[in-house]
């Protein structure tokens, strides 16, 4: 009897051994890393760099491969910026670009205290000037061709200045194909932020209104917008700016925007398209497909719900408050220090 028992709980052990191997396997298989290209228009607004300091940490944590950071604006110091958020967050040597065609925009931090200039003085980068910065449309080109057909995930906070020219570039070293048969094959998706719905002037739109609309009518796949109505009610920034850290370039922008405008929060529009271009809009928003139009040269846009439309816009699941707390914990995440 008891060899019968023994025989019994060798089988069981063995059991659970092969279904805990398994289970681990089909975990380690279920986790695909996103492959993300950033493009970023910080420097008008600083909720480019909570969006940054989420994409960072969802990396840290296996859900994102960060493939470039790519400016959308002129101004000199985005791509020292970039770089600072970075390398703070160990990752000093992502391939970074800035706009090289003459259309484009180029802004300046708003603020009597410019953060753009506070934190390539105190922290370290690579590069003096997003001028000296590689083409964006060439390092777009570049990562792209490396990458499997429909496996790259574009998240645009900014303007759509690069993305209308890597539309419009031809064949080069990295592929003879031109800028929308490489973005067809290649991209999986686009998440933006802009527009506002179902209509209305929003800036990222209407700053580069040219290359929206290039953008709006041949971009070939899926587009997710997040309008500028989801990011409004979400305030950000408290939480961070009382973190007991130093040496943090994520806490002393908004410590410095803070002291300006007040500890109230800050509106969090490009955290929700970064979250979703990682994590997908489940389950935190809900989505209508239709299509994004362009209608005048001021950049106004408008949205026709459709079935079939190409594109998807969010809307408004989990409310505002909860949206900020997941927000802002993302936003407080600090590196491992190596």
């Amino acid at each position: 009897m008891n060899k019968i028992y023994l025989l019994i709980g060798l089988i069981l052990l063995f059991t659970t051994c092969v279904g805990n191997k398994a289970e681990q396997s089909e975990q380690t298989e279920t986790i695909h890393p996103v492959n993300l290209i950033l493009d970023t228009d910080l420097g008008p607004d600083y909720d480019d760099v909570a969006a940054m300091a989420l994409m960072h940490a969802l990396a840290d944590s296996g859900q994102v491969n960060i493939l470039g950071v790519l400016s959308s604006n002129h101004d000199e110091q985005v791509i020292p910026c970039i770089e600072v958020l970075n390398t703070y967050f160990n990752r000093p040597d992502i391939p970074v670009g800035g706009p090289k065609s003459k259309g484009g925009v180029s802004l300046t931090s708003p603020h009597k205290i410019r953060w753009t200039d506070v934190l390539p003085s105190k922290y370290p980068h690579k590069t003096a000037e997003t001028s000296d910065a590689p083409d964006a449309v060439k390092v777009y080109r570049k990562l792209l061709s490396d990458q499997p057909d429909s496996s790259v995930v574009i998240c645009s906070i900014g303007f759509f200045t690069n993305l209308k020219d890597l539309l419009l570039s031809g064949g080069d070293e990295y592929s003879s194909l031109s800028g929308r048969e490489l973005v067809s094959k290649k991209v999986k998706r686009l998440v933006s932020m802009a527009g506002m719905f179902p209509e209305g002037k929003e800036f990222n739109v209407y700053c580069d209104a040219i290359a929206s609309r290039v953008v709006a009518e041949q971009w070939p796949t899926e587009i997710i917008f997040s309008g500028f109505e989801i990011g409004e009610k979400i305030l950000t920034g408290k939480q961070l700016v009382r973190m007991n850290a130093v040496n943090n370039p994520v806490k002393e922008v908004y410590e410095l925007c803070f002291a300006e405008e007040g500890p109230d929060g800050h509106m969090s529009w490009d955290p929700t398209a970064v979250l979703v271009a990682i994590k997908g809009y489940e389950p935190y928003y809900n989505v209508e497909r239709g299509t994004f139009s362009i209608v005048n040269d001021e950049g106004t846009n408008s949205w026709t719900p459709n079935a079939n439309g190409k594109d998807l816009r969010l809307i408004e699941k989990v409310p505002s408050a909860e949206m900020t707390a997941i927000i802002e914990n993302y936003m407080m995440y600090q590196p491992i220090v190596k």
